[in-house]
């Protein structure tokens, strides 16, 4: 019967992890992840790889919990779980980041957005970067199985998860802030067959996911080691692997893939973000109407 054994004097567990839940998890991400692999290379929309990467990390992850229980003594599965759980979400937030600004640029409304679509990916993606390279590194602070480490890289990874809240949040006011002047002063009329509102509310429905977890995990560790979130399994489960799992299942449902064929069809990126404010305003139809030859029946 498996039981909690110290590492060098310090428990790594508060708890003995489950080895059926961690499986079970196991499976539907790996299921998940490999459909997000088949659609993105179906489709070669590869500023959605971070989501395949990010799926692997979380199986990557839930096996390290899953070999967890007969080995709560040892590092190895404590820094799986630990490294991999923990960044997976920076990488699904990238997508989120680049999605926006694609979508910006293909329905050429670059002037209604707060920050330029061409500083948009950029300012949120380095972000993310120095949020996973905190985060990284506050984890592997925390994996050296020493109290005082332990204090110190929860600290460190709630820096670095504050970050990520912080970023997010902006993300968030970015995207309603261009939806809002979009509605109001865009040619959306022009726009009408294309699914630019479905792509900004599965934005809006994944973000709220990402950001719910990251709340849950910043609270988790200010909690401290001995606290209720980090000495008790379910909270893990339903605040980050449910919630990540929603968020790769909905991103994959409504999938922006049209991004990809309307900007094709309506020039460069560089073309795009190069335009005037009365060419913005005033979009051409012929790429509108290419695209909804191509979509009709």
């Amino acid at each position: 019967m498996p039981t909690l054994e110290s590492h060098n004097g310090y428990y790594l567990w508060h708890y003995i992890p489950s080895i059926a839940a961690a499986i079970v998890f196991v499976i539907i991400f790996a299921v998940v992840t490999i459909a997000h692999l088949w659609r993105l290379i179906r489709t070669r929309m590869w500023f959605c790889l971070p989501f395949v990467i990010g799926g692997f990390f979380e199986v990557i992850g839930y096996c390290g919990r899953a070999a967890a229980p007969n080995k709560t003594g040892d590092l190895i599965p404590y820094i799986l779980q630990s490294i991999f759980l923990l960044l997976a979400p920076v990488l699904f937030a990238a997508s989120l980041y680049m999605t926006l600004g694609r979508l910006i640029r293909a329905v050429q409304a670059e002037r209604y957005s707060i920050i330029p679509p061409r500083w948009l990916t950029k300012v949120f993606v380095t972000g993310d970067i120095f949020s996973f390279l905190i985060q990284g590194s506050g984890a592997g602070i925390m994996v050296q199985g020493k109290a005082d480490s332990m204090k110190t890289g929860q600290n460190v990874v709630i820096g670095g998860l504050i970050l990520q809240v912080v970023m997010f949040a902006l993300f968030i006011v970015t995207g309603l802030h261009f939806h809002l002047r979009f509605r109001r002063h865009g040619s959306i009329e022009a726009w009408a067959q294309v699914p630019w509102q479905g792509t900004l509310h599965m934005l809006y429905i994944t973000s709220s996911f990402v950001m719910v977890r990251n709340i849950f995990r910043v609270v988790e560790y200010a909690c401290g080691s001995d606290g209720y979130l980090l000495s008790t399994e379910w909270p893990l489960y339903v605040f980050d692997g449910v919630l990540m799992l929603f968020t790769m299942s909905w991103f994959f449902w409504r999938y922006p893939s049209e991004l990809k064929q309307l900007q094709s069809q309506s020039g460069s990126d560089v073309q795009m973000s190069s335009m005037d404010e009365d060419s913005a305003a005033q979009p051409s139809d012929e790429p509108r109407k290419r695209w909804r030859r191509s979509h009709d029946p």
